[in-house]
């Protein structure tokens, strides 16, 4: 066994940049620019449209890895031959529902059993298929959460892609849940959460609010994460200044 495993690679979420990632010509510009902050990894999402090909030699020009893409649930039940010839051409190594907006537990019990069907579908063509949360799956409903269910109903081929700043807004322990998916989770969602003087939380750069990076990141290792994806919906100042931020404050690891 090996006492001293890779650390995971720190990778960028492009839905953070998607108002730079309209056209091919500024999705090469804005991907020269996320390499030379120091990302070596993207995961996609948020970027408009462009020939396969084209973001193929791009993402292979620029040295960068597609970690994994966001993939609406609809889109794998309905084409999903054009989605993994697609995520294959460039090279992904990761698939990710980005949300289940049910209502009620019956519908995320739904959802569990339409993940479970296409996983192994999604596994066999070197896809695995995972699921990013939001806080909502974290409603209570006669003292049972959608996430709950998700995580008892799905099956272990499954991943799940924890978001740390939506687990804080949902009012639960992102390491916990970190923990709970040990094994199951190659890709995290790194995203801070600060509070204003207003007393309103927003979500921050890593290391600039006030979620307890040395023990995230100690859960993410120990679970097995691969990809430390960074994300921010939304930012303050230059998302492109947000991200150089967040990026140097992980290379800095341990976060204090």
């Amino acid at each position: 066994m090996n006492s001293h495993p890779t650390p995971p690679t720190i990778a960028l979420q492009l839905y953070t940049l998607r108002d730079f990632l309209k056209t091919p010509a500024q999705i090469a510009e804005t991907l020269k620019k996320v390499r030379k902050i120091g990302y070596t990894a993207v995961e996609l999402a948020g970027f408009g449209p462009i020939e396969p090909k084209e973001l193929a030699a791009i993402l292979d020009g620029e040295g960068l890895t597609c970690c994994g893409a966001h993939v609406p649930m609809e889109k794998l039940k309905t084409d999903f031959q054009r989605v993994s010839a697609d995520h294959l051409l460039w090279k992904c190594q990761t698939l990710a529902v980005p949300g289940c907006w049910g209502k009620t537990l019956a519908d995320f019990e739904s959802f569990a059993a339409d993940l479970n069907s296409l996983a192994p579908k999604c596994s066999a063509a070197g896809l695995p298929l995972g699921y990013h949360n939001h806080s909502h799956e974290l409603v209570r409903y006669d003292g049972r959460t959608p996430f709950s269910v998700l995580l008892e109903k799905t099956s272990p081929n499954v991943w799940f892609e924890i978001d740390t700043y939506w687990l804080a807004h949902g009012g639960a322990d992102p390491i916990d849940w970190i923990s709970k998916v040990s094994g199951r989770i190659p890709c995290v969602h790194l995203k801070d959460m600060a509070i204003g003087a207003d007393g309103k939380q927003f979500m921050a750069e890593i290391g600039e609010g006030n979620l307890n990076w040395p023990g995230i990141l100690s859960a993410c290792a120990k679970s097995g994460t691969r990809w430390l994806v960074v994300e921010q919906d939304v930012c303050r100042r230059d998302p492109l200044e947000s991200i150089a931020i967040s990026y140097r404050n992980l290379s800095r690891r341990p976060i204090t």
